[in-house]
């Protein structure tokens, strides 16, 4: 069985209840997958994964949160070349902006980017989460 690190961090708690739908979806979509905050996520664990559904909402002027995911993902953009990610977080201005930045992002790594990155406006409605189990059986399935 496949290994998928779902890895975020939540300011309002949107994000994490995405996490939780998208680690659901992974599962569902046959990976054995586990739940990480950026917090406790350090570059030398990704190679115990087979791939990745980073979580991250917008934050400042339309960037990823700059005490963990920042630093992790441009230590860890070295590595993505090849491997299956997905990407997933919520906004409440700016029409989510910093998902493409961050798609983008992934892409020039090498990455196999899953989705286009799944932005979802505020607390995640039952569409919303619904589009979070999709995104993780997507990415499982690729895999």
């Amino acid at each position: 069985m496949k290994k998928v690190a779902v890895v975020y961090w939540s300011g309002s708690g949107n994000t994490e209840e995405m996490a939780k739908a998208v680690l659901e979806g992974a599962k569902k979509g046959g990976a054995d997958a586990e739940l990480k905050r950026f917090e406790d996520f350090k570059v030398a664990d990704m190679a115990g994964y087979d791939g990745f559904l980073f979580g991250c909402p917008a934050t400042g002027s339309e960037e990823l949160q700059e005490d963990y995911v920042e630093p992790f993902f441009a230590e860890a953009e070295s590595k993505l070349s090849g491997v299956p990610v997905g990407l997933f977080g919520s906004y409440g201005w700016g029409g989510g902006a910093f998902m493409e930045s961050w798609a983008e992002r992934v892409r020039a790594a090498g990455a196999k980017l899953v989705d286009d990155g799944l932005a979802v406006e505020n607390a995640p409605d039952d569409d919303g989460l619904k589009a979070c189990e999709e995104l993780g059986e997507a990415l499982a399935k690729s895999l």
